[in-house]
């Protein structure tokens, strides 16, 4: 079931709702509703890269703790 909203623009969000309709193609439920995404996703909260990472992170273990630093394995990349 869709719900219907109204809202109320000054002309000056009202003129920036025309301009993005005319740039981008898309209908103003589109705009709107796209917006809405973008504000979600702005104010969620971050994920560590350790989160994102989930389980995959740990996976290597024993391996040179120097790897990133060290000119002897990084010899072999030209530095």
């Amino acid at each position: 079931m869709k719900t219907y909203i109204h809202a109320r623009l000054s002309k000056e969000d009202r003129a920036v709702l025309d301009e993005l309709k005319k740039w981008t193609g898309r209908s103003e439920s589109e705009l709107v509703r796209e917006g809405l995404r973008l504000i979600q996703r702005e104010l969620e909260p971050k994920r560590s890269a350790l989160e994102v990472a989930g389980r995959s992170s740990g996976k290597f273990r024993g391996g040179p703790k120097d790897l990133s630093t060290s000119k002897e394995y990084l010899a072999e990349f030209g530095l």
